[in-house]
């Protein structure tokens, strides 16, 4: 290419150093240096991804200890990324491509060659600085690669196995990053937890995924109410029988909001109240709890338009829950 361009602008008598200068402004180091976003500042990376993409966790990490805050947001970036890929490719193939990267990513971590992608960077450097179990990363990359054929559920029993595999994992690689997860009592608080949450943010997303054309309540608990699926893609909360699946389905969340707290009540710690050293990971509970209630108000109608804004109240919220230690 050289050559031939020289040999060009010799025709046409320009100067030789002409050429030269042009070959020097096209250096391969000015496209290098913008090929990933992000490398040059992981931790930067992973902190805005989760404010632009999960705002509860983004106010969640800041009660985090200083020291241990760059893990939390590179896991949880972690977490949203992988989340993600089911609505961000274009078939399952894909898909299952981007999730063996991660595998093959979690693996390289573990020995201590990062691929360059700024999560990854990040949670090299996090599993340098805090207890980053590899097992509990690989079971979400697991789940969520299932995920992709059978992104519905026919069962409670399917969807709170997939919760536990997920929402509930998540939290348990929290409190290993607390050094906490050897207390069965918090563990097993956190899986129920789990799947409060997961239900919650499934009911949240109601709207978008049937407008994708995706049921995401259990097939069974639809079924006991008369729900048509094709209704509730067309006529949203006005299809009959899904107000009555939506008060079911949310009262499983609530079942197992209520069992992680009474199991940490009755661990017999300060009066009742979360342990300071654990609060931070229990925390996910107050929007989960602040959704429920808000859903509860308007009659279980997961369409109504205000449970899609996000509630002003919640960073106040989460700033009591972390000095009450309740949720």
């Amino acid at each position: 290419m050289l050559r031939q361009s020289s040999m060009t602008l010799l025709r046409t008598q320009r100067p030789f150093t002409s050429s030269l200068k042009r070959v020097h402004h096209r250096s391969l180091a000015t496209h290098v240096e913008h090929t990933e976003p992000g490398v040059a500042d992981p931790a930067a990376y992973c902190l805005n991804m989760v404010r632009k993409r999960d705002y509860e966790s983004y106010l969640i990490g800041a009660s985090f200890p200083r020291r241990i805050q760059g893990a939390f947001f590179a896991l949880r970036a972690f977490y949203v990324e992988l989340a993600s890929v089911q609505d961000t490719v274009s078939n399952s193939m894909i898909g299952k491509m981007r999730m063996q990267f991660w595998r093959d990513a979690v693996k390289n971590i573990a020995d201590g060659r990062p691929p360059r992608h700024p999560i990854a960077l990040a949670l090299h450097e996090a599993s340098k600085n805090a207890n980053v179990p590899a097992y509990h990363l690989r079971r979400i990359i697991d789940a969520r690669d299932a995920e992709l054929h059978a992104p519905t559920h026919l069962t409670l029993e399917s969807l709170t196995a997939h919760a536990e595999s997920t929402s509930s994992t998540f939290l348990y690689l929290l409190l290993s990053l607390l050094n906490l997860s050897s207390s069965s009592t918090f563990s097993h608080a956190a899986s129920h937890l789990g799947i409060a949450q997961n239900i919650q943010v499934l009911l949240r997303a109601l709207p978008y995924h049937a407008s994708k054309g995706r049921m995401v309540i259990p097939a069974e608990v639809t079924a006991r109410h008369g729900v048509r699926q094709e209704d509730v893609f067309r006529m949203g909360g006005d299809a009959e029988g899904i107000a009555d699946a939506v008060f079911e389905f949310a009262t499983v969340a609530n079942d197992n909001l209520l069992t992680a707290r009474e199991m940490l009540k009755e661990s017999g710690g300060d009066g009742g109240q979360v342990p300071a050293t654990a609060m931070p990971v229990f925390l996910y509970g107050i929007p989960t709890r602040d959704y429920l209630g808000r859903l509860e108000a308007v009659n279980f109608d997961a369409f109504h338009p205000s449970l899609q804004l996000q509630d002003w109240k919640l960073p106040w919220r989460i700033w009591r829950g972390r000095y009450k230690r309740a949720f």
